[in-house]
């Protein structure tokens, strides 16, 4: 048997939580499984290191904040291989380039190409734990990558993939997936099991307990996920392809803070005027989401997206920069937004869930400014000011 144990920044925020994973990592060895053990920078690391970037650029080289932010895992993975061998077990670190992991050679947002096993199966033969570090890679120039802010779940499937692990298990500081994030909505309820594409929206519209990218990987290569706390050994939840309990109407709901909303206004009214605005973006890897296109009384279009907070900044340079070639006429911003989302298989067979939704918000007056839909969610651009109450809200109407 294989196991890939996931550990979050939380997990291993200090020495008494990493000796704690450490017990947990034993254990795991000593029921018979092989053990593959991903963790995240300590605690803020990660958050303390873009501080201390921006104490000198408000918009550092994303070559050179790879180079930094990757020194958080190495602290935590080898501090952790000290532990262990502390403790009398045989454990040994490895970084992105001796595993290798390769990527693309987008900094601050790789994604994965190959994952060379040898060494870790090599490692594996010797019976020791192998901690490896999350949330990076290497690129085709050997410079170190990072995939993404909580792309150390990603790393974690991404190996459980590749080692034909039996079970990938995601230590967190909540014991599951709920059907909201819990320290919005106290009453929120923890899932048994959600199948990979409701996972998928939901970490996709703001549920922080998976990257999305990792949960693609799983349904992609049949990887069961467990998600559960490590702080505790309650039960937790299982992301599986297929789920034994009949469906409910609606599996969660979600708000997602990290959300920016461009407007792009006077662009000609002919048929490749959007596509040379999204191709450029396309071009660029800035990724939107949520867009709706209009035409004004003058002829022109304007076209509404959203991007994340942190792309804000680059897309508007690269519009700006490319106004004429766009035929821009006008370009504003705004960052105090938040999609808020119903996720849920049942949606697309049961008529009247956007009507409850979007009475819900009209009862608290939330007004929505953008609208998206899909078989099994809607998700509604609305202030950022209102994320949570509008959360709450939902909850109470679909589940309470």
């Amino acid at each position: 048997m294989l196991t890939v144990m996931k550990f979050g920044g939380s997990s291993v925020a200090d020495l008494e939580h990493i000796r704690n994973v450490a017990n947990r990592c034993i254990a795991k060895q000593r029921e018979g499984s092989q053990v593959v053990v991903v963790l995240s920078a300590m605690g803020k690391t990660t958050d303390n290191l873009i501080a201390t970037a921006k104490q000198i650029t408000e918009q550092p080289s994303r070559r050179e904040l790879d180079m930094l932010l990757t020194t958080g895992e190495q602290v935590s993975v080898s501090l952790m291989a000290m532990t262990l061998i502390s403790m009398g077990v045989s454990a040994v670190s490895l970084n992105a380039w001796q595993v290798p992991m390769h990527t693309t050679s987008n900094y601050q947002n790789a994604r994965f190409k190959r994952i060379d096993s040898e060494r870790i199966r090599k490692e594996l033969d010797a019976n020791k734990i192998v901690i490896v570090t999350g949330f990076q890679g290497i690129n085709k120039y050997e410079d170190i990558t990072t995939l993404g802010r909580g792309g150390s779940d990603t790393t974690a499937v991404a190996l459980a993939a590749e080692l034909h692990a039996d079970v990938c298990e995601i230590y967190t500081d909540v014991d599951g997936v709920y059907t909201a994030d819990p320290r919005v909505v106290p009453n929120a309820h923890k899932m048994t099991e959600i199948t990979y594409d409701e996972m998928l929206e939901m970490a996709s519209l703001g549920a922080k307990v998976l990257h999305s990218r990792c949960v693609e990987i799983a349904k992609k290569y049949g990887v069961e996920l467990l998600v559960c706390s490590s702080l505790n050994h309650n039960s937790g939840t299982i992301v599986r392809e297929k789920t034994k309990m009949e469906k409910m109407l609606i599996s969660g709901v979600a708000a997602d803070k990290n959300v920016a909303k461009i407007r792009v206004a006077g662009l000609g009214n002919e048929p490749n005027s959007t596509f040379r605005l999204l191709n450029l973006l396309d071009k660029n890897k800035l990724n939107i989401d949520v867009m709706i296109q209009s035409l004004g009384k003058d002829g022109t279009k304007s076209v509404s997206f959203t991007v994340t907070k942190s792309d804000m900044l680059r897309a508007l340079d690269l519009l700006n920069e490319n106004k004429d070639y766009l035929g821009i006429k006008k370009l504003d911003s705004d960052e105090n937004v938040a999609k808020v989302s119903v996720i849920g298989a049942g949606i697309r067979s049961h008529s009247g869930v956007a009507a409850k939704m979007f009475g819900a918000l009209a009862s608290i007056d939330v007004n929505t400014e953008m609208v998206t839909t899909s078989e099994i969610r809607i998700t509604a651009l609305i202030d950022e000011a209102y994320a949570d109450l509008a959360v709450r809200k939902l909850h109470e109407t679909f589940f309470d």
